[in-house]
């Protein structure tokens, strides 16, 4: 059996054995996260982590047309020194973040699906001030990024439970 005839039949096999599973595509036809686009509403956001995660959210979730679903979340940051300089100066600091969310139905506000998502990231305070506080910024956007990440995934992984489609 030559090179390329085993890897064929190697891909096949993984295939059926994909297929054999019971997998199927999470935003594909009938798939159980196919009702969650374009029907999550979030809440307002009310400070400038919660503008970064709702953007996020509503990048992956897509804007609400039809309103099925409301997402309430509560974040919580926190600031950690990480290097520090012979003169108990801080040159770096971890971001650490949680959000607890819920998701609801928007019509009889029962709760379908809640959860926290945790993630870090880090900044680097050496420099001017206005680098610092640029440097800040990022990591807190990108930690926002990272835990609205981590929420879509929950709900999708969750949908085929709470979603009746």
């Amino acid at each position: 059996m030559s090179s390329s005839d085993r890897r064929a039949f190697l891909t096949l096999l993984a295939a059926s054995a994909v297929a054999a599973c019971g997998f199927e595509p999470a935003y594909g036809p009938g798939g159980p996260a196919a009702g969650l686009l374009s029907r999550v509403t979030v809440d307002a956001p009310q400070d400038r982590d919660a503008f970064d995660l709702v953007a996020r959210l509503e990048d992956r979730l897509g804007r609400t047309r039809t309103p099925e679903f409301r997402l309430s979340y509560r974040i919580s940051t926190k600031a950690e020194p990480q290097a520090i300089a012979p003169d108990n100066t801080i040159n770096r600091y971890q971001l650490l973040g949680t959000v607890a969310f819920t998701l609801h139905d928007a019509g009889t506000d029962t709760v379908l699906s809640s959860g926290e998502v945790a993630s870090f990231t880090a900044h680097s305070a050496f420099g001017t001030s206005v680098a610092t506080a640029a440097s800040e910024a990022d990591a807190h956007r990108r930690l926002m990024r990272l835990l609205a990440d981590q929420i879509v995934t929950r709900l999708i992984a969750t949908s085929a439970a709470w979603n009746g489609r």
